[in-house]
């Protein structure tokens, strides 16, 4: 069913019954005193009353639940009060999303979208320039960071004073959570994203890394991994506009500083942002992704101010190009749709380099006052100016061919649910059904040592296809992959993607085997086997005589045959999904709202 959003209309104790709102201009925490941050209640209780004063114009809107227990809440602004999606009005919109807090730490969007919301609304802040755009701003996504304030965890960060955590009420990194959906903040994001089904995405954030001038960093969509009409857009027009105007704002910016080295010096690299990211997951959708930066030494107003002028920006190209975007978009949608091969991995194209003028300072190394040994530090009284080598180029190195539809054993409902989440179109079988379908099989798979992000994740899986024959049961779940949501549905359901739902352990059941042989008693059943198949007997032969540890080993020449024999568990290491090739059709109805 479509989602029903809900207008708030507890205003955390800010409005009692009755009362007049504040005056405007209402003051944030943060301008009452630049080196604080405003807690999740202070945020909440500021959008609440910009909600009462401002009705036609904006509303405050439940978005889900949390870990922490507390809601999730989106602001949503337009200026002809356009504030839900499902209007044709609203379809002629470019919507903005605005996701802060997701590290409660980095709270440097919290407090700038604050001011940007309320600057907008009371007209100080471009007036009449932004009306073709619906602005939506989660105020704080991880509600459970931000209540853990005053953890001492930001060494390495120039304020705020009492700064959230990183990990949310579950010490869940939500910026590794987007596909994989394990927290209760990334369930409702995937349902808030496929109910606005954004053009643009940012993600607010405060850096580690090296130290430089420059004050404002910047992840941008991977040009590459996006269809090339949106990669193109992205590179030729959204981008360069968006760093000229943020350097006449005097906020010269440079791209996310992943050097290549220990410093920037020998050049940095783009950062390849996975699904798991925010900026990957807005990829899967069409939608450009942004994750802001901000230099973590700079004093936190300076990092505010940056990042309030960068969504600034944003907004008002949001409006003067939202028919472009709109329409690479489009372009995009109906580009992938025409594909018949799709990649899965992707990796750094090392012999195209370019060059970014950077702003550093030099690095040197001087005696530890801890350790004696010799320490890297940057040197402030030696700033630089020049060119470095910059490598923003990625090219595939694996690519699968599209199938005309998934079939998922309605077992697996974690999936399905997921699938739901983002808008798949998905049907179900009306009766019990066989076809010759393609089935992999696991053969090859390295898992993490330790556990990541509550998982041990697997990488470097290969896999391999066979035609057979397979039954599908009334009730299974059929996703035609002719629709929009076709990137999301590749890179989540075939098993080589690095964030696969297999990588992040949906299927890990079949990667045990569930029966097996007493050797006494297979003994007899193992040598009838080998008479009947003389071949068989032969390869056994052949490698026992290659083989001087196997030939003393008779529990593994046993297994040796158990494999090959109709004993052996076929569903040991068979991927559950099944891909579908054929063309006639399939007995399935569509399913229409929510179980």
């Amino acid at each position: 069913m479509t989602i029903r959003w809900m207008t708030l209309t507890l205003l955390f104790g800010a409005l009692s019954a009755g009362a007049q709102p504040a005056p405007q201009p209402l003051p944030t925490p943060f301008e009452r005193d630049t080196t604080y941050s405003a807690t999740y209640r202070e945020t909440m209780g500021f959008y609440a009353e910009l909600a009462a004063h401002y009705p036609e114009q904006c509303s405050l809107q439940l978005a889900g639940g949390t870990d922490a227990g507390a809601p999730l809440y989106a602001f949503v602004l337009s200026p002809d009060g356009t504030l839900t999606p499902d209007s044709a009005r609203a379809r002629e919109k470019t919507v903005l999303l605005v996701n802060n807090g997701i590290h409660a730490g980095e709270p440097c969007g919290v407090d700038a979208s604050m001011m940007l919301a309320r600057d907008l609304l009371s007209g100080r802040l471009l007036p009449g320039a932004w009306s073709e755009v619906v602005l939506v701003i989660m105020p704080f996504y991880n509600v459970g960071g931000a209540r853990n304030r005053g953890a001492p965890s930001r060494a390495n960060q120039n304020g705020p004073r009492n700064p959230g955590f990183r990990g949310n009420a579950r010490n869940l990194d939500l910026n590794r959570d987007f596909v994989k959906c394990d927290s209760r903040n990334a369930q409702s994001f995937n349902r808030l994203f496929a109910y606005w089904q954004p053009h643009l995405l940012v993600d607010t954030h405060t850096s580690n890394g090296a130290d430089y001038q420059h004050t404002m960093t910047l992840i941008a969509s991977q040009k590459d991994k996006l269809e090339p009409p949106l990669g193109r857009y992205l590179e030729t027009r959204l981008l360069p506009e968006l760093y000229r105007r943020m350097a006449a704002h005097g906020w010269d910016m440079v791209p996310y500083v992943n050097t290549r080295s220990t410093t920037p010096d020998s050049g940095i690299d783009g950062f390849l942002d996975l699904p798991r990211y925010g900026t990957g997951y807005a990829a899967l959708h069409h939608c450009l992704g942004f994750i802001s930066e901000a230099h973590m030494l700079k004093p936190f107003a300076r990092r505010v101010r940056s990042t309030y002028s960068l969504l600034e920006n944003l907004l008002v190209i949001a409006a003067d190009q939202g028919a472009g975007i709109r329409r690479a978009q489009a372009q995009a949608v109906r580009h992938a749709r025409s594909r018949k091969r799709l990649p899965l991995r992707w990796a750094l194209d090392t012999a195209s380099v370019d060059s970014v003028l950077f702003r550093g300072y030099a690095a040197d190394h001087k005696p530890s006052k801890v350790s004696g040994l010799p320490r890297l530090y940057y040197d402030r009284n030696r700033p630089y100016e020049r060119k470095i080598p910059y490598r923003n180029d990625f090219k595939p190195v694996l690519e699968v061919s599209r199938p005309t539809a998934y079939l998922i054993p309605q077992a697996y409902r974690r999936v399905v649910d997921r699938l739901r989440w983002n808008g798949v179109r998905l049907h179900r079988l009306r009766k019990d059904t066989t076809l010759e379908l393609n089935v992999y099989t696991i053969r090859e798979v390295q898992t993490t040592a330790r556990a990541y992000e509550g998982h041990y994740l697997h990488y470097e899986v290969e896999v391999e296809s066979q035609r057979m024959r397979r039954t599908f049961f009334q009730g299974d779940w059929v996703a035609f992959t002719d629709q929009p949501a076709l990137r999301y549905l590749v890179e989540v359901l075939e098993p080589q993607a690095p964030d696969s739902f297999f990588a992040w352990n949906f299927f890990d059941g079949i990667l045990m085997q569930k029966e097996y042989f007493s050797s006494y008693v297979f003994e007899d059943e193992a040598a009838r086997l080998l008479d009947a198949h003389p071949d068989w007997r032969a390869e056994l032969e052949a490698r026992k005589r290659t083989d001087p540890a196997f030939a003393q080993d008779a529990r593994a020449q046993l297994e040796w045959v158990y494999r090959r024999s109709p004993y052996f568990e076929r569903t040991y290491r068979m991927y559950p999904v099944a891909r579908w090739e054929g063309r006639p059709r399939l007995p399935v109805e569509a399913v229409r709202g929510w179980e």
